[in-house]
């Protein structure tokens, strides 16, 4: 097993997942019991689906995961964005790079970023474009509200009923529903393919 700075890797991304979990809860488990619920069912599909990606990616995934809606926490509410917000967050807080970022640009947030008139402020943080992102988009926009698994197209109405016609996450979810898509189809694809 590789060693990295003196601990097994896989132990110390155990840790790590492990440390993104309390984190999470302890922003949101009490001041916003729904959104726990979903991320923590986000975060078991991501740790659950990471068997798509490289062993050195499913640590990521799953700290991603766990700590994507952190940017909801009333403590941590700044710009509206709640991607922006974690990431922020999560960079300040001294959480990895590239977790900051993947919380940054989950799900579509930059479609959101350009509603919001925040596209300069997201673009602090390096949008991967790579199969990990996907796999957190996945999780996360196939899980619903309260942590109910959905499909994507589910999700969206569902999001849609939720904020009505007229909310800013409706109108970037008219953009950006293409792009979430394409990113659902390569992980189903990459599910679907023997390991």
């Amino acid at each position: 097993m590789a060693r990295v700075g003196g601990a097994p890797y896989a132990e110390r991304m155990s840790d790590a997942v492990a440390a993104a979990r309390s984190v999470a809860e302890g922003l949101l488990a009490e001041a916003l019991p729904r959104r726990w619920r979903h991320v923590q069912a986000v975060g078991h599909k991501a740790e659950e689906i990471g068997r798509i990606l490289p062993a050195e990616d499913r640590g990521v995934l799953a700290c991603a995961a766990w700590l994507h809606d952190v940017g909801y926490a009333p403590s941590l509410v700044d710009t509206g964005l709640h991607a922006l917000d974690g990431a922020r967050w999560l960079a300040r807080s001294g959480h990895a790079p590239r977790v900051a970022a993947l919380v940054a640009h989950h799900s579509c947030a930059s479609f959101e970023a350009a509603e919001r008139g925040l596209s300069e402020a997201l673009a602090e943080f390096r949008n991967e474009q790579s199969p990990t992102t996907d796999a957190l988009w996945f999780a996360d926009m196939t899980t619903g509200p309260d942590g109910q698994t959905l499909n994507a197209a589910d999700r969206l109405a569902e999001i849609r009923r939720r904020y009505g016609p007229d909310d800013v996450v409706t109108r970037f979810w008219a953009k950006a529903e293409p792009t979430l898509l394409a990113a659902i189809r390569r992980v189903e694809a990459r599910l679907r393919q023997p390991m």
